[in-house]
Formats: structure tokens, sequence, C-alpha cells
């Protein structure tokens, strides 16, 4: 689910993106995840992000899910790179499918995704949204990265121009308002803890399941 994918010299599905990102993600995610058992990552596109952050993360157990037409790139980034808590990727599409269960049927209490947002259209995001509402516990912690708009205004001009790349190739797609995907979070009981400012115009918001959802 991450644009701009070229193949390497090893065969490996290549996203330059997840490449440049990945260390600054990092760097959230390790205080975002440090009381989490069992993290669900929704899109996990070429596998980069999960080699990652799996072996970085080793007090949790990484799930990656994605369209079945990914997994065998990410099942090759895994052969390649693999980590004992890492896991082969489960189907998941969020237009059709109910929310996936991990192995021990313990349930997430975790979820990252990467990208996303932007590429999917709205009634997509508002139902991963949903969905993670529901399925985390109290105190579960929803992970979110890549560009959104502040009050309808692109933060820069490298966002106009993916933004409109985006909806030339899917009107449905586009960057969204930070604004209306924290509003959307509150609906399903998910409060911002952290807002993150992260290199080329991305950020990295995290969200923690509250007790009560609130309208």
């Amino acid at each position: 689910m991450i644009p701009n994918s070229a193949s390497t010299s090893r065969q490996l599905p290549f996203s330059q993106a997840c490449e440049n990102n990945q260390a600054a993600i990092f760097e959230v995610l390790q205080s975002a995840f440090l009381h989490c058992r069992h993290v669900l990552e929704i899109g996990s596109g070429t596998g980069q992000h999960s080699v990652y952050f799996a072996p970085r993360l080793p007090q949790l157990v990484w799930q990656t899910s994605d369209l079945a037409d990914s997994h065998p790139g990410i099942l090759a980034w895994h052969a390649a790179h693999g980590a004992p808590n890492l896991r082969a990727p489960l189907k998941f599409d969020l237009a059709t499918d109910a929310w996936p269960a991990n192995a021990d049927s313990s349930g997430f209490d975790a979820v990252f995704t990467s990208n996303t947002c932007h590429i999917m259209a709205w009634p997509l995001v508002q139902r991963m949204f949903g969905l993670v509402g529901s399925a985390l516990p109290e105190s579960g912690v929803f992970a979110l990265y890549g560009p959104f708009n502040d009050g309808g205004r692109f933060t820069s001009d490298s966002n106009r121009t993916f933004d409109a790349w985006l909806r030339q190739r899917d009107a449905r797609s586009g960057l969204r308002d930070f604004e209306a995907i924290v509003a959307l979070a509150r609906l399903h009981g998910l409060q911002l803890v952290l807002d993150q400012a992260m290199p080329a115009n991305n950020r990295t918001l995290v969200f923690r399941k509250t007790l009560r959802e609130s309208a």
C-alpha cells in the first residue's frame, strides 16, 4: 500500500520511502509500543518496515497484513531478513474483511499503519478507525504515519504536488486533514497522545484507546 516501489537487485520489492523513514518512525515506536505485546501492521506493503521494526522491538510480536497480492513480496523480505517475533502476513482487505485474529486469539494491543490514509478512499479510512477503536483494549495504542494537512491547507509544496498526483491516480484518495483524523479517532474512543513531526513533511500520530468513547 506504499507507492513508488521498485525492484531491488535481489528481486525484493523496494520502497525508497520506507528506507528513508524507518529510523525516524522507530524513534517514536520504541516509546509508544514500550508496553505492548502484539502489534498488527495494517498495509505492510513491501514488508520493509516489518523486518526493520520487529528485531528492534523484541518484546512484542509483529504481525504483518495486507492484500493478498502483496504477500509474496512481504514473505520474500521475511525470508531474507527474518526475526523470531515476526509473523507472516494475514490477508486483510479493509473493504470486505473482518478484524483479523492473531495466532493465539489473545487479540492485538497495538496497531501500526504507514502511508495508508491518503491512498485509501475516505470510507475505508473511517472503517479502519472504527475497527481499530472496537478491537483495541483499554490503553491500546494506534500509531499512524504519513502526510497530513493542517486546517485544510498543505504544509509544503511537495505535499501539494503529491496530493495532486494521488488525485489524478484515484480521485477518492488524497492527503487527509489532521483535524478530521483526530475527530474520527475520538469518535471511536482513540485519544491523540502524540503528534510528532517527521522528515519530508510527514507526521507520526499516536492514539491511545480510552475507556469511554466520546462523541
